[in-house]
């Protein structure tokens, strides 16, 4: 099967959302071929998912402040940043029949077989993890999300860090810490891994990205036939930056679920534990375990990942970091258990007790 090739760089957020789901909308329709994108926004830009609220996830004054460019994706996930050391990639094919949002794991998982298989050429060994990431030794390297138009055109959306500025990320980014410091800055880089990072060398994202295109071409039998957006397709992207993309109505939706944040610092025998967490009403939205404990980040990152965006019911918790810490008991050095699952319990009751205080009108 012949696939076309898109390559850009520097494009603006309105414009490289409209383009991948405008794409999708068409090859839905059969109006436009398969088509794989490979590209770069201009730096920086901030995209939230398609259902976050704006608020909780960026610091929205020091994007405007900063003319970091706010926009919202057609598919889930994260907030992220992207600019000229971040891959865009944007995968467009006909949806089947089967391909429904219940397949959502399963489908990330086919189309990031290139990504992984692309990456390995700089002797990067990661794999795909849990519900929407890459990961490599426990840390995420890439971020993936899928959208299924009206024309059941399947959008595969991945944003490869070939690079990133962590400092500067949690400027944009809304996080439970109140000031950010180096201490911070350590602990996110605890989570997050980059290319350059992994392959302890600068690649240039042009390599990288020509890796990744050969491996989709191996590991799905396609041929990839470079190419650009043709008039009718710009006149669309156009169409749909105007109408969705450069909206405030698209951009700063919001639901009615407001986010809450909550803390706990536990004394133990093996050291402090320091959690926070954010919650997005019952639901644990991030989390975050630090302290001055001796222990795997591999393995706490492990914990962090289980949480997310699970119920904060005790119960919930308590069997989500059971699982983890059984399998990988020897990482976390004698760090106790149950000293965990109460700091964690505690912080997501501190959340919802706030989240509680904030409703106008409540007794």
């Amino acid at each position: 099967m012949d696939w076309r090739l898109i390559t850009d760089d520097g494009v603006s957020a309105a414009f490289g959302l409209s383009a991948d789901e405008t794409t999708a909308e068409r090859v839905g329709r059969g109006e436009s071929p398969p088509t794989l994108r490979l590209y770069t926004y201009r730096s920086y830009c901030a995209l939230v998912g398609r259902f976050q609220n704006v608020e909780n996830e960026l610091r929205v004054d020091f994007c405007r402040e900063n003319r970091i460019p706010i926009n919202r994706r057609p598919t889930g996930g994260g907030a992220i940043i992207m600019g000229e050391d971040q891959l865009g990639i944007a995968l467009t094919l006909p949806a089947h029949v089967e391909d429904t949002y219940s397949r959502a794991r399963e489908i990330m998982s086919m189309f990031s077989e290139g990504i992984v298989r692309g990456l390995s050429h700089f002797g990067i060994q990661a794999h795909f993890h849990r519900k929407n990431d890459i990961v490599v030794n426990g840390k995420k390297i890439v971020g993936l999300g899928i959208h299924r138009a009206q024309s059941d055109g399947l959008l595969f959306h991945a944003s490869v860090l070939v690079d990133l500025d962590v400092p500067f990320m949690l400027k944009v980014l809304n996080t439970p810490f109140e000031k950010i410091s180096d201490k911070e800055i350590a602990t996110i880089t605890e989570r997050i891994t980059t290319v350059r990072r992994e392959a302890h060398s600068h690649i240039p994202l042009d390599e990288v990205r020509r890796a990744i295109a050969a491996e989709y071409e191996a590991s799905h039998d396609a041929t990839l036939v470079p190419g650009e957006f043709t008039v009718p397709e710009l006149e669309d992207i156009s169409r749909l930056e105007t109408e969705k993309y450069l909206t405030d109505d698209w951009i700063y939706q919001t639901s009615s679920i407001e986010d809450s944040a909550g803390g706990c610092k536990i004394k133990t025998p093996e050291g402090l534990i320091d959690v926070h967490v954010t919650m997005a009403g019952p639901t644990i939205k991030a989390a975050y375990i630090g302290g001055d404990f001796f222990a795997s980040a591999a393995a706490v990152a492990d914990l962090e990942g289980a949480l997310r965006w699970r119920s904060g019911q005790p119960e919930k918790v308590a069997g989500a970091l059971e699982e983890v810490y059984l399998r990988r008991r020897e990482e976390f050095n004698n760090l106790p258990l149950e000293y965990i699952v109460q700091a964690v319990q505690k912080s997501v009751a501190r959340a919802q007790a706030t989240e509680v205080q904030e409703i106008p009108g409540d007794a």
